[in-house]
């Protein structure tokens, strides 16, 4: 049996493309329909209440483009919005923090491990749970970053100021002795080769969003959902306001072939948070 109808993926902005690059080289023949609610980007400094009503909607339009797995490729909704969306809707929902959380206590060697995201999914403490769950006696070292996805957004990716403002974030983390760094935002990625230079290299970077992807391909397996024809898998995109810079972060800094960009106006009010 087979399933060939598209992975469902959103986030708040552009950062969940990584996530896609990782389903495209992980899963190279499974559709995806990628939706970034770039109208209302961050989603990291808003309410529990805000991002739950976001991500509901986001995932009301993917249902309505016949997803069958739905994709949280947003580490701020996968904090706050994840149990409402796994109970109100019937198809699989899927995170970025569980998978991240496992591929960091595999990488680490002195158990102190570093976080960095939004100051949502950092004040959630959605990360020390799921990491103190697989290990109590585990170090967590957590730390909120809200200056690197403006930046990002702005594809300064590799840029003097994107660097100083790494430099004070992570500083501080070094200091404390983390052995480990888990990008807890899927945002954050496209700065790996900026924070990779800073850290050196007897630091870990964990990836959430290849550790998802990963996760991804075990449950369609598990699930039977998997499409087996061969060059089948395209991507579409579609945001709900244009992204001047969107297709120049998404070409150099992922190398992703992107079409035609659909702009969708979200429908509030369609379900209740």
């Amino acid at each position: 049996m087979q399933d060939s109808r598209p992975i469902g993926v959103f986030d708040s902005g552009i950062g969940g493309l990584t996530v896609v690059k990782a389903l495209r080289e992980a899963l190279p023949n499974e559709s995806i329909f990628y939706l970034g609610d770039t109208a209302r980007v961050p989603y990291g400094n808003k309410s529990a209440e805000t991002v739950g009503r976001y991500s509901v909607e986001m995932v009301e339009m993917l249902v309505s483009e016949n997803a069958k797995v739905i994709v949280v490729a947003c580490n701020t909704a996968s904090s706050l919005a994840l149990p409402k969306l796994k109970a109100d809707f019937s198809l699989p929902v899927i995170g970025v923090i569980e998978p991240g959380a496992r591929a960091a206590l595999a990488a680490t060697r002195n158990r102190n491990v570093g976080v960095i995201g939004t100051r949502a999914t950092i004040r959630s403490g959605s990360y020390e749970k799921a990491l103190r769950s697989l290990d109590a006696d585990l170090r967590v070292n957590s730390r909120a970053c809200p200056l690197l996805v403006p930046l990002i957004e702005e594809g300064l990716l590799d840029d003097d100021v994107t660097d100083r403002v790494i430099a004070r974030y992570l500083e501080p983390m070094i200091t404390d002795g983390i052995d480990t760094l888990v990008l807890g935002c899927t945002h954050y990625p496209l700065l790996a080769r900026a924070i990779a230079r800073f850290l050196g290299n007897k630091i870990a970077i964990v990836d959430s969003a290849r550790n998802c992807a990963g996760a991804v391909r075990d449950l369609l397996d598990r699930d039977s959902l998997r499409t087996l024809d061969k060059n089948s898998g395209r991507l579409q995109v579609a945001l709900t306001d244009s992204a001047d810079n969107f297709l120049g972060i998404a070409r150099e800094a992922l190398q992703l072939e992107i079409g035609k960009v659909q702009l969708r106006e979200v429908p509030h009010g369609v379900r209740t948070p």
